[in-house]
């Protein structure tokens, strides 16, 4: 029988989405170009070709190695590509994904990047062709809504802020903001001024989030009660703190 891999235990709503967003299950909401994602994530201009820190590795001549011939490169790599940024802010008021789901999601779908989280803040490094995989498919899928998730490369604070009027998560740097029915950003990750907007497409409703959303809520879906999802939390608490995870151990106890 194939094994089907189980990314994260629960049975509520919150739990299946994240087993979504690990699993790349996602639903595609919108779409934006690659000039588009070229200039909000401001790295280089739009249409310049990739910077490179090194030579295409079919013409390196590097010596033989078994590692080597086993390990297919990325895109990015074989071209040489510098490594290259995108960091994703996410509201606490139902945003759809999470920080850790962001980095679970990366780690388990694309080769060769390296995810980092912080309490509000998501980053991806890699080669850059390969960087920009990752953000657009973030960026176009029900992973992002435009009003709750930010591309922020500096100054990242406004997740745990409460929103603005309009339903938008706060941004000091002021990247984004509504325009009629529409999410717009006039400046890029780092709030570098851009020369023309970017539509990033509509808000969700409320409803709409609170239904996508991977964040447990005692206003939406309590942590508390999806029973399964805390018996393993509870579980890895204990093996990682009583047993240094080595279950055999707990076994002979």
């Amino acid at each position: 029988m194939a094994y089907k891999a189980q990314y994260y235990p629960g049975t509520t709503s919150v739990a299946e989405n994240r087993r979504k967003h690990m699993g790349h299950n996602v639903e595609k909401l919108r779409e934006i170009s690659d000039e588009d994602l070229t200039a909000i994530l401001g790295h280089r201009a739009p249409g310049q070709d990739y910077p490179s820190t090194h030579p295409p590795l079919a013409e390196m001549e590097e010596p033989p190695c078994p590692i080597r011939e086993l390990v297919e490169p990325t895109p990015g790599a074989k071209a040489g590509d510098r490594v290259r940024y995108v960091q994703f802010v996410d509201s606490m008021y139902n945003a759809p994904s999470v920080p850790y789901v962001r980095s679970y999601y990366a780690a388990i779908n694309f080769r060769g990047v390296d995810p980092g989280t912080l309490s509000g803040r998501q980053i991806v490094e890699a080669r850059e062709r390969d960087m920009e995989l990752v953000a657009k498919d973030q960026i176009e899928t029900e992973m992002t809504c435009p009003a709750r998730s930010s591309l922020r490369g500096a100054t990242v604070h406004g997740h745990s802020v409460r929103l603005q009027e309009d339903g938008v998560m706060f941004d000091m740097l002021d990247r984004a903001r509504l325009e009629g029915d529409v999410i717009i950003m006039d400046k890029d990750q780092v709030a570098i001024p851009l020369d023309r907007k970017v539509n990033l497409g509509k808000p969700m409703s409320e409803e709409e989030l609170a239904k996508r959303t991977t964040i447990y809520r005692v206003d939406n879906v309590p942590f508390r009660s999806d029973a399964e999802a805390v018996e393993w939390v509870q579980r890895v608490y204990l093996q990682r703190t009583q047993y240094g995870f080595r279950p055999g151990v707990e076994k002979a106890q």
